[in-house]
């Protein structure tokens, strides 16, 4: 079980790189932008990969009527984020540790793992759900009003993973530095269930 202690003390040490890198990264490009603007969410607030990217975003999406990129005090997803990503990173390594001196089996790096698969779709859904709002809830007096040939007004979600075209604009949607390290350190618990419960078994 030492061997899976230690990947599991890793694997959940990794999620402190959300307090430093960007979870995930949204990028809009169009001729008129030979360098495209983008977005970088981190779990405590989202900045502009550029300068002044953030506000010719919101200044594009003025004309559009879309809402404008919401401060860290706007949304209480990244008040509690920090919070739970802290919990499980501790609570991992604590796991971990008693694994690694045999106080437990390895039946809890699974429950771990089982938990952060969990929150890990809630926040993904979470973050659907305001990338809906985000592209839906148009302002009706916005300059611009684009319309599908039907008639039925145009919305501007951008995807949640992978690419899109929107009007003359390229978005792309992908995970960023801190949410490769969050799937390298789930690999890694999982991992370490799997380890753990070789070891067992050729200990019976």
């Amino acid at each position: 079980m030492k061997k899976a202690g230690i990947l599991m003390i890793i694997g959940s040490l990794l999620l402190l790189g959300l307090f430093r890198f960007p979870l995930w990264n949204i990028m809009l490009g169009a001729p008129q932008y030979p360098d495209p603007l983008g977005m970088d969410i981190y779990i405590t607030g989202i900045k502009g990969v550029n300068e002044f990217d953030i506000q010719n975003i919101d200044g594009l999406n003025h004309y559009i009527g879309m809402q404008t990129i919401p401060k860290p005090g706007e949304m209480w997803e990244f008040r509690v984020f920090p919070l739970v990503v802290a919990i499980m990173a501790v609570s991992g390594a604590i796991i971990g540790l008693l694994g690694f001196f045999g106080k437990i089996n390895h039946w809890w790096f699974l429950g771990w793992f089982g938990l952060m698969a969990v929150l890990g779709v809630l926040g993904m859904h979470d973050f659907n759900l305001w990338l809906s709002d985000y592209g839906t809830d148009l302002d009706p007096h916005a300059i611009m009003k684009m319309i599908h040939p039907n008639g039925t007004p145009m919305t501007y979600k951008p995807p949640l993973l992978g690419h899109q075209k929107m009007l003359n604009f390229d978005v792309d949607s992908w995970p960023h530095t801190g949410g490769y390290l969050m799937f390298t350190g789930m690999g890694l618990t999982l991992i370490a269930f799997f380890i753990g419960k070789r070891s067992k078994n050729i200990v019976q």
